[in-house]
């Protein structure tokens, strides 16, 4: 009896130790794509992207919207999640 409870903790270590890498590769992935970023900005603003900065946290995305008008948004690297940003002008 306690030597099939060994082989089964074993099989069990071994199981768990495998998928351990596979969850941080997953989590490795790090910052979006600049285009990525891109592509956020165009559908958050439903307009046409002109250019793409990259800052040390964010991407500055300037968008053209079908009014004519111009916005700038920042697109967070870790998160994608998009925001208009404070110009200075």
């Amino acid at each position: 009896m306690a030597l099939s409870l060994r082989v089964a903790v074993v099989c069990l270590v071994l199981a768990l130790s495998n998928t351990t890498p596979a969850l941080a590769l997953q989590d490795s992935g790090g910052d979006i794509s600049k285009s990525e970023a891109a592509e956020r900005a165009r559908a958050s603003e439903n307009g046409r992207v002109l250019k793409v900065e990259q800052t040390s946290k964010n991407y500055r995305v300037k968008v053209l919207k079908k009014s004519g008008r111009v916005v700038s948004v920042d697109v967070d690297k870790r998160s994608g999640k998009v925001k208009k940003s404070k110009d200075k002008d």
